[in-house]
């Protein structure tokens, strides 16, 4: 339930439109997801044979600690608290709020509360209807998770279980109620044709490299999906969060390997048939172009007319839902863990009455909600109009980049801890090991190279957001090593 819960969130309903205006047809809107699903796949079951060797709470950072050094495991933590988790706390927070706007009109991003106050020419903050309701879903589900595992619990099964039943429900209209031989006719029968496809400027070496768009050849192609595996990739995100519970698993050995590995296929296999839904019912086009790019709520509208809007808006505010609270849970133990290492706030380490880490889950709940707050300033050159954007969805633009390096980095720690310690217990063996790692590591640095040349922008602050803690953990450490 954490697994799947954690990974559907809002973007399944949303990203398919940028994916195919990037690919430019349907098989490669598919051939998209279908990459997605074999990285996440293959990434989940090399990460189970170190959550079965190391099932303890931190997860993933206990794994970089112990494959690399204490500097490693800090860094992703660093980098998760910061905007990692965080940033996607506040994301599907701030979702859940403009869905429900959908209900009720008055929760809107423009209601102002407190009206943006200007704090540089590019930075503002803001209290407005539709922030108020992410920051109070935050407060309440941080609030529930402090008051035991046992609710959390209740709570992430009920969510995934609606929710898994929602992204079922909308596989089922899209195919069988939403059957469209003008959609299926043009989607189907050229499944490769390229149209509409967008062209992708070079971030950097702009004399050197040219634009290119998935009509421009196998360069071009590659260049695609590459970009296109931002979206999709962020949609499939957080499967690794079942590892940093490891240490409340009853049975982690067994369990943790097992979720990954079940969880990832079931919800990829959702995804890859929720994009077929589309396509049977709506024309590549007018999925390129879907309003605000919601693209299940424009199936749902062509198929039961406006309601279909209203039922739509119900469902992500199910998902969205679900996901704050599997992230909430998860995020704080990787807190406890670097705490109990003498690498965050002392208070962070210690457990409430109830068994949990609260003081974690407060602060991850106050900077989330930080987040929310603040915006960025935005000025139209040409009119002077300003407007606001989300400092968080930024800030999530910036690490996708960043998240790949840490995967890339724990699963090359896979092999070194082969070598480094080929007598630990490993009650679980990474599936196809080393054909099936070593594949998700020249992937992912395939697509990090592509997104380093044509998404520079959005690039390079990641790697200077996680460089940022090189000198954090200097002082922690010395810390750590004065109180010792």
């Amino acid at each position: 339930m954490i697994v799947v819960g954690s990974m559907i969130g809002s973007g399944i309903f949303i990203v398919s439109a940028d994916i195919a205006r990037q690919t430019g047809s349907t098989g490669g809107l598919l051939l998209a997801w279908i990459i997605t699903g074999v990285l996440t796949v293959s990434a989940a079951l090399s990460y189970g044979e170190l959550a079965a060797m190391m099932p303890k709470a931190g997860g993933q950072y206990v794994y970089l600690r112990e494959s690399y050094s204490p500097l490693w495991g800090f860094l992703y933590g660093w980098t998760l608290f910061l905007v990692i988790q965080t940033g996607t706390i506040a994301a599907v927070a701030v979702a859940f709020a403009r869905f429900l706007g959908v209900l009720w009109p008055a929760i809107s991003p423009n209601a102002w509360i407190v009206a943006p106050i200007q704090l540089s020419s590019k930075y503002a903050v803001s209290l407005s209807t539709q922030q108020l309701i992410g920051i109070l879903l935050i407060v309440f589900l941080t609030l529930a998770n402090t008051r035991g595992l046992r609710l959390a619990k209740i709570i992430q099964n009920i969510f995934t279980s609606a929710k898994t039943l929602a992204l079922v429900g909308l596989i089922v209209a899209g195919v069988l109620f939403g059957w469209n031989s003008f959609a299926i006719q043009p989607n189907f029968s050229r499944i490769w044709a390229v149209q509409g496809a967008q062209t992708i400027p070079p971030g950097v070496l702009r004399n050197w490299i040219p634009a290119v768009s998935a009509a421009s050849g196998p360069f071009g192609m590659f260049v695609a999906f590459g970009v296109a595996q931002v979206g999709s990739l962020f949609s499939a995100d957080a499967w690794n969060n079942i590892t940093f519970t490891a240490g409340e698993v009853k049975n982690p050995r067994r369990d943790v390997p097992l979720s990954l590995a079940l969880g990832t296929a079931m919800v990829i296999t959702l995804y890859f048939l929720a994009n077929v839904a589309y396509l049977t019912t709506l024309p590549l086009a007018r999925i390129q172009s879907a309003p605000d790019d919601r693209v299940a709520t424009l199936v749902l509208q062509t198929i039961f007319g406006s309601g279909g809007a209203t039922v739509m808006a119900l469902a992500i505010m199910i998902s969205t839902f679900g996901c704050v609270n599997g992230l909430i849970l998860a995020g704080a133990r990787v807190y406890y863990a670097m705490a109990h290492d003498g690498l965050f706030f002392k208070s962070i380490g210690r457990l409430s009455r109830t068994h949990v880490p609260a003081n974690g889950l407060a602060l991850q709940g106050v900077w989330a909600a930080l987040l929310v707050l603040a915006r960025t300033r935005l000025v139209d050159a040409q009119t002077g109009a300003v407007s606001y954007g989300n400092l968080y969805s930024d800030l999530l633009d910036y690490v996708v980049f960043a998240v790949l390096i840490f995967y890339v980095l724990t699963i090359f720690g896979l092999f070194r801890l082969r070598r480094s310690r080929p007598d630990a217990e490993r009650p679980y063996r990474a599936f196809g090991y080393p054909l099936i790692p070593a594949f998700y590591i020249v992937a992912a640095l395939a697509i990090m190279l592509v997104l380093i040349l044509y998404k520079t922008q959005t690039t390079w602050p990641g790697l200077v957001i996680v460089l940022l803690g090189v000198p954090v953990y200097w002082v922690w450490s010395r810390r750590a090593s004065s109180t010792n």
